[in-house]
């Protein structure tokens, strides 16, 4: 007997436990079963002002929004609608500052070899090519490289610290101020075309500042702009140049002290630093292979960084 009242019991209880089960699911909000979701609203863009963490943009207004997607969100503690900013993609900034800075390169020593002359009149006619007045053909040479877009500057040879002969012409500074200027225009007279000088050696003579005053001078005449290759720390070419008036430039980097790729790659890196510190770079290199290799290869890619390749006559300014 008392078995049969225990079955009863029992019977009872299953049935009063699946009745409640039954009634809890008919009457409870089935989305509390669920791990929660969440609609993305995509926001094209948000403004600077809008709320950035997870918390503010979950309280934030409505904003007008773009197209929607079911997300599961597992860990977020409920349903809701979220504006998600989406940030536009952003073309590549031309430089740090967001402006195009630009290089000039100069290619010089050019002359008294035809064959690699023929290069570096390939390369891009925005390179600059500087020419040694009295190499074999330079007339030739420098007419063909103006007549394929470069601009040209005659190298003036001018004397070295040290024992190294600068070449036929050069300007010395124990020379008297007649043969210097007899010398000068010589050398000025071997190229036609060219807008500008620059200093072939010259370590020692452009540190003369008597030398130097008799170029400067002879330059505003003719309205040629100098280029210091900067051979010399203790140069005063531009300090010259500049009391006289006379636009005027300054090397910042040489390009091939070591002509290996490598190096000359580092050192376009280097130019590349100037420019966007300063706004524009000047960078000398010379006709070796490996120079002008590098060289067209980091020109055609230069654009893409924000740097605008310019003939030397683009950084410098006559006045009136």
């Amino acid at each position: 007997m008392k078995k049969s009242k225990l079955k009863k019991k029992l019977k009872a209880a299953f049935w009063l436990i699946f009745l409640s089960g039954c009634l809890w699911l008919a009457f409870v909000p089935p989305t509390n079963m669920l791990p929660p979701s969440i609609t993305v609203k995509v926001q094209q863009p948000l403004p600077p002002e809008e709320p950035h963490s997870l918390e503010e943009l979950l309280t934030a207004p409505p904003q007008p929004s773009g197209g929607e997607e079911q997300i599961p969100l597992g860990l977020l503690p409920q349903n809701g609608t979220i504006l998600v900013p989406v940030t536009p993609e952003a073309p590549v900034a031309p430089s740090p500052s967001g402006k195009t800075v630009r290089i000039a390169i100069v290619i010089d020593d050019l002359g008294p070899e035809l064959k690699s002359g023929e290069r570096a009149i390939a390369l891009p006619s925005a390179i600059t090519l500087s020419y040694l007045p009295f190499a074999v053909r330079a007339r030739e040479q420098a007419k063909e490289a103006r007549d394929n877009g470069h601009e040209i500057l005659l190298h003036l040879p001018m004397e070295p610290l040290g024992h190294e002969h600068p070449g036929r012409g050069a300007l010395m500074v124990d020379l008297p101020m007649s043969e210097l200027r007899a010398r000068l225009e010589t050398a000025l007279s071997s190229l036609t075309g060219y807008d500008g000088v620059n200093n072939h050696m010259g370590s020692k003579f452009t540190t003369y500042k008597e030398g130097m005053e008799l170029v400067i001078d002879d330059l505003m005449e003719r309205r040629l702009f100098f280029l210091d290759s900067r051979t010399n720390t203790q140069t005063v070419a531009i300090k010259v140049a500049r009391q006289k008036g006379l636009p005027s430039l300054s090397r910042d980097v040489f390009l091939d002290d070591d002509p290996s790729p490598e190096a000359i790659r580092k050192q376009l890196e280097a130019t590349e630093r100037v420019a966007h510190r300063n706004g524009f770079a000047v960078a000398i290199g010379h006709p070796h292979t490996t120079t002008m290799d590098v060289l067209e290869a980091w020109a055609a890619e230069a654009p893409s960084r924000g740097i605008e390749l310019v003939p030397l006559n683009k950084l410098v300014e006559w006045k009136p």
